[in-house]
């Protein structure tokens, strides 16, 4: 089979082009670098000819709502008429949990591609994942100053290794629509998250303090709603990898 990955140079796509080569099957890596450009929409028709199915993890870095919707509107309404001329049988796309409950900017953007990919005629299958490992390095990042101010939020987080090999090992099954949550092994708190990361030198060295945050992102916003798979490798294992 031939498998397009849109996204496939960064953090999870990679991954998803070893998995996918792995299991038997030909991955076609869509890209700017590889001479598409999903946002304009040059270079789709070519990359995805004789294409049977499409995983898309592509990704924009913003917390600007108006520049996340506007990508992922782009791209989106790019990649689905693409697939739709190009005769693909399978459109698996990757999101995260809680984008419906929890109001941020950049989840506006998740919510506009899942519409746009429901909307569409391509058979399709919206897998909603937990937070990354990674996500509290993610956090620490954005924090300036000598103390980090993290939000006190509960997360599930999960192996990114673990998410690319099961979008790997969906895309070659029947669409299904909205896909059970893909979840990590155990709960867990940001605020310990990142302070384990800092003990690990992983994170610049200095106090990590609680931010009480109110609303749905404090109140397990984050978290899956339902059983579905699990992830096996926890985040102080993953700790132990850096």
């Amino acid at each position: 089979m031939r498998v397009a990955v849109a996204g496939g140079t960064g953090l999870t796509g990679r991954l998803v082009v070893e998995a996918v080569e792995a299991r038997g099957h030909e991955a076609v890596v869509l890209s700017r670098s590889r001479g598409v450009d999903l946002v304009q929409g040059t270079g789709l028709d070519a990359a995805l000819a004789g294409a049977e199915a499409v995983v898309d993890v592509s990704n924009v870095t913003t917390m600007s709502k108006s520049v996340s919707v506007e990508f992922f509107d782009r791209a989106g309404r790019a990649l689905t008429g693409a697939a739709a001329r190009a005769g693909v049988s399978h459109l698996l796309t990757l999101s995260i949990v809680g984008v419906d409950r929890v109001p941020n900017p950049y989840y506006a953007g998740k919510l506009r591609q899942e519409a746009l990919v429901g909307a569409g005629t391509v058979p399709w299958t919206i897998l909603r994942a937990t937070q990354f490992h990674e996500f509290a390095g993610q956090i620490l990042s954005r924090l300036p100053g000598p103390v980090a101010l993290v939000p006190t939020v509960r997360v599930q987080p999960i192996a990114v290794a673990e998410v690319a090999g099961a979008l790997a090992d969906m895309v070659l099954q029947t669409p299904q629509g909205m896909a059970p949550e893909l979840a990590g092994p155990r709960e867990e708190s940001l605020v310990d998250m990142a302070r384990q990361l800092v003990a690990a030198g992983g994170a610049r060295r200095r106090p990590v303090l609680p931010l009480p945050v109110p609303g749905p992102m404090s109140n397990g916003g984050l978290l899956p709603t339902g059983p579905g798979p699990r992830g096996e490798q926890t985040f102080r294992e993953w700790l132990t990898t850096l």
